[in-house]
């Protein structure tokens, strides 16, 4: 097999953690008889210290040509402390995302036994877990109207979610329960919001057509805190693009992976 694979190498330490995921993807090219070839491109702040946007059109058209895309982690602490900063390494991520039709997020989460005694959870509570959190990512507050307003003294941003956008995220939540414990939690905040009353609407709607999926409905508080106390008690979860980016760095605790590397579907 021949894979033309775009290079992405982020910002601070990530190139050295990049450079080691070519190593191993190098080498099980090699084991298999499979042939990659690297196409390095600039995302993030590097990509902004030189030409001066974090998501050039010469890295999208890379990616959008290459059979897929490794990417470290961007961002920068003088970004990150500079709240007046018009551009930033996030918004190419953002950009990226959009452009490419990156709409599911998938972040497995399970335990190694030679590093479950590194957490800071209790062995008994996550011994054993093994569950995965399907983030939506191209909709949500990150992708909704933002501004300011009275005299800048207000500032806004809006969770929009179409009923279409959930739909697809949702399918592919099924699907993977389908073929793991059948049990799928949707994760929203339907209490107060009226776009997490639209997801949940639009799961109780698609339940019909997996009749052999346990499905459940949370909120993203009481989750927040069932994540450290029962682990073990989830198998496949579906949720909004914010929900999703901080529970997803709250389970990372539990595995002492970092939350920030995923697996992402592509289109639809």
């Amino acid at each position: 097999m021949k894979l033309n694979i775009a290079l992405l190498a982020g910002d601070g330490i990530d190139p050295e953690v990049v450079d080691q995921a070519v190593k191993v993807c190098d080498a099980i090219a090699t084991k298999f008889n499979h042939e990659i070839t690297w196409k390095p491109a600039l995302t993030g702040a590097a990509a902004i210290d030189a030409v001066g946007e974090p998501y050039p059109d010469e890295t999208h058209d890379i990616c959008a040509s290459a059979d897929a895309v490794l990417f470290g982690a961007i961002g920068h602490p003088r970004f990150d402390n500079d709240p007046t900063a018009k551009v930033r390494p996030e918004q190419g991520l953002l950009k990226m995302r959009q452009k490419l039709g990156l709409f599911a997020n998938v972040r497995p989460t399970f335990t190694f036994p030679s590093l479950i005694d590194k957490s800071p959870l209790k062995r008994d509570r996550i011994e054993g877990t093994d569950l995965i959190i399907l983030r939506e990512l191209t909709g949500g507050v990150y992708f909704g109207e933002r501004g300011r307003k009275d005299d800048n003294n207000t500032a806004f941003d809006t969770m929009t979610y179409q009923r279409f956008e959930i739909e697809r995220l949702a399918k592919k939540g099924f699907e993977m329960a389908m073929k793991r414990s059948k049990k799928l939690c949707c994760v929203d905040k339907a209490n107060v919001l009226e776009s997490s009353r639209l997801w949940r609407e639009t799961v109780q709607a698609m339940e019909k057509d997996f009749p052999e999926v346990e499905v459940s409905y949370e909120f993203v508080d009481a989750t927040a805190m069932r994540l450290i106390q029962w682990p073990k008690g989830y198998d496949v979860i579906i949720t909004a693009n914010l929900f999703g980016d901080i529970l997803t760095d709250e389970a990372s605790v539990i595995s002492r992976i970092h939350g920030s590397y995923a697996f992402i579907f592509c289109g639809q």
